[in-house]
């Protein structure tokens, strides 16, 4: 009888003990947020993404009933701002609005990564997928994505296409390997100065954010061919989907996604999920950033953590096939 009480004292005190241990994480998420949020981002202030944090921010502070925050910290394919989060608390008031570019690109075309896009950051939600229009000068005499490859294959080393991201490499790549075309592939620093070259006739193709040339295409500047989604949007309602123009579509996913710190509590992540959730479905909020070039999707952690891995192998793969290697 002695050695069952002394067990069932131990057994007590353990879970005593454990339950103890639990209840300033449990405090910790009923009270959250308990201060002001910071969104660290890795472009700097005044380009599409920044706006649609700020969109999203403002609508967050509503629904939360704190502050919330963009902090700009560009530099190095968004390392510095990645580095900034993952080395910030995980109480759930610091998180990272993260294209493909950081999670992606960074991990795996560096000989050392500076962080794994997996076990250094907690999954809190995806925001949306980034649209890219296939966009031709005028000046080449072709009005559909088919009659460009057509004129590609008539014309072979005749057209210079515009390259500035990892993103327009690929779809560079996989546009001349599976059409077995013959273009030119031009890099440039950034998409400003590929949209000047491409309206000053230098090049003759790229791919561009509808922030960019969405005014040069209403105008007839630029001539749209083509978007980079599953479906159709709004502003451009008779520009065909890549699937429906007949071009390989582009495997690897351009995306935007909300990560915290490793470690975040998951009540925490899930309460930021929702919220997220919540101000995206808004039709006014939708309407502000979609004309900013991103589609808004929301999820949930787990889903965004699974996607984060499985997009870690297409991105390799594409990578690998385009002939991209780490640096």
């Amino acid at each position: 009888m002695k050695k069952r009480t002394f067990f069932k004292q131990i057994v007590s005190t353990v879970a005593l003990a454990t339950s103890a241990m639990c209840l300033p994480a449990i405090a910790q998420a009923q009270a959250w947020p308990s201060k002001p949020i910071r969104i660290v981002l890795q472009f700097p202030p005044g380009g599409s993404t920044d706006v649609v944090a700020r969109v999203l921010a403002q609508a967050l502070t509503t629904k939360l009933g704190q502050t919330v925050i963009i902090e700009n910290k560009p530099g190095a394919d968004g390392a510095i701002a990645a580095d900034y989060v993952l080395r910030s608390e995980p109480d759930g008031h610091t998180f990272f609005l993260a294209s493909n570019t950081p999670m992606m690109q960074v991990p795996l075309l560096k000989k050392n990564p500076p962080y794994n896009p997996v076990t250094s950051f907690t999954p809190i939600s995806l925001v949306g997928r980034y649209i890219y229009v296939l966009v031709v000068n005028p000046t080449v005499p072709v009005k559909t994505a088919a009659e460009l490859i057509t004129y590609a294959k008539n014309n072979p080393g005749k057209l210079n296409y515009g390259s500035y991201s990892s993103v327009t490499q690929l779809m560079y790549a996989s546009i001349r390997d599976q059409a077995k075309v013959d273009m030119n592939a031009v890099n440039y620093k950034g998409e400003g100065p590929t949209v000047n070259d491409i309206l000053g006739g230098h090049i003759q193709l790229t791919f561009s954010t509808p922030t960019s040339t969405l005014n040069q295409i209403n105008e007839g500047k630029l001539r749209a061919l083509a978007v980079v989604l599953p479906e159709r949007v709004p502003y451009l309602p008779n520009v065909p989907t890549v699937a429906e123009a007949g071009l390989p579509p582009l495997k690897p996913a351009t995306f935007a996604a909300l990560y915290g710190p490793a470690k975040v509590p998951p009540e925490i992540a899930t309460k930021m999920s929702e919220a997220l959730k919540d101000v995206m479905s808004r039709p006014d909020i939708r309407e502000r950033v979609e004309k900013q070039g991103l589609k808004l999707e929301g999820s949930t952690p787990q889903w965004l953590g699974n996607f984060t891995k499985d997009q870690l192998g297409i991105w390799k793969q594409a990578f690998d096939e385009a002939g991209l290697k780490p640096e």
